[in-house]
């Protein structure tokens, strides 16, 4: 039997064996590619994220149960959820994580051999998971947002709707370094346009009432920061903000849909069906570190008018205009 696997190798030569290899792994069940999918709250409120994700896999012929298996797993937006979840995924030996920028870097801590894909991450470089954009290095990439840059603009926007603002709430995570970075470029932004800013800190769901607390009469209107803590519990942000009567700006456009004035950000399913195209290249070979970080260009304005109505506030109609999608 060895004298002839021998003979047989010899003559399929090395590119025959990985095909044959492979061909064999996709014969065997129980032998696809493992993915391990890390999404930051619960599978409802990143249902359109995840959907896009496995649409784009199965153009790409990936198919969930048929030519690969998928762990799906929910962080339900708790840290210590993310490090229990990266040290099961290290234990099944999954051959590629996707996850979204602050499980990331818990993962990376957790495992320096297997694949990760992040989608998306706030300030990568910033926050340690790659060497540089354009070469990450290690077994780490994916899509990246620069919250700081659209920072200015999310500002800018809740002006032409606030008139008479002031006084900004700013609600960040302290627990997560890339919300404390948009923090500091808000404070800096408001800064240049005069507003005096009330920060509130949060590190758990628990925390987001008294926050709310601090606010009241202290501030005309919330810039909440992006991380999953706010993006899980935006249901309960958005209620206390309109019990609040605070208008409220964000990156998230799921945020602006749960109740939100409005929200200016990275178009999220956009980035998690490009996310399929770096699993796919991983898949196929390529090192994560050879894949360069992209940064999307496509900025979504969303404006609930329901919000505004609510709120006693006048959208100009030229932001209606150039709103991507009006809530009504």
């Amino acid at each position: 039997m060895h004298m002839q696997r021998r003979k047989f190798i010899a003559g399929v030569g090395a590119a025959g064996i990985a095909a044959w290899s492979n061909a064999a792994r996709a014969q065997q069940p129980g032998k696809l590619p493992i993915i391990g999918y890390l999404g930051p709250s619960s599978p409802e409120n990143t249902g359109p994220n995840t959907a896009a994700f496995l649409q784009r896999l199965r153009d790409l012929g990936w198919v969930e149960g048929r030519t690969i298996t998928i762990e799906h797993r929910w962080a339900e937006g708790r840290p210590e959820r993310v490090a229990e979840i990266a040290a099961e995924f290290v234990q099944q030996k999954v051959d590629l994580i996707v996850a979204y920028g602050g499980a990331a870097v818990t993962l990376k801590k957790a495992t320096a051999s297997i694949p990760i894909v992040f989608a998306p991450a706030v300030d990568p470089v910033g926050v340690g998971l790659v060497a540089s954009l354009s070469h990450p290095g290690g077994n780490v990439t994916g899509l990246s947002i620069q919250a700081t840059d659209a920072a200015g603009k999310r500002l800018e926007l809740l002006r032409d709707v606030v008139p008479k603002l002031g006084r900004l709430g700013i609600l960040f995570d302290a627990g997560y370094a890339a919300a404390v970075q948009e923090k500091g470029a808000v404070q800096a932004v408001a800064r240049t346009l005069g507003l005096e800013v009330v920060p509130q800190e949060i590190r758990r769901a628990e925390d987001i009432a008294s926050a709310f607390d601090a606010f009241k009469g202290k501030a005309d209107a919330l810039y909440v920061t992006e991380n999953a803590l706010t993006f899980t519990n935006g249901k309960t942000i958005t209620t206390l903000a309109l019990n609040a009567q605070l208008p409220t700006t964000c990156a998230n456009a799921d945020t602006a849909r749960a109740g939100a004035l409005m929200s200016y950000g990275s178009n999220f399913p956009a980035l998690f069906r490009r996310a399929a195209d770096f699993v796919d290249k991983v898949l196929r070979g390529t090192k994560p570190g050879d894949i360069p970080v992209e940064q999307p260009t496509k900025f979504d304005l969303v404006i609930n008018l329901k919000t505004a109505n609510a709120l006693g506030l006048t959208i100009p109609h030229n932001l209606l205009v150039l709103a991507d999608e009006v809530i009504e």
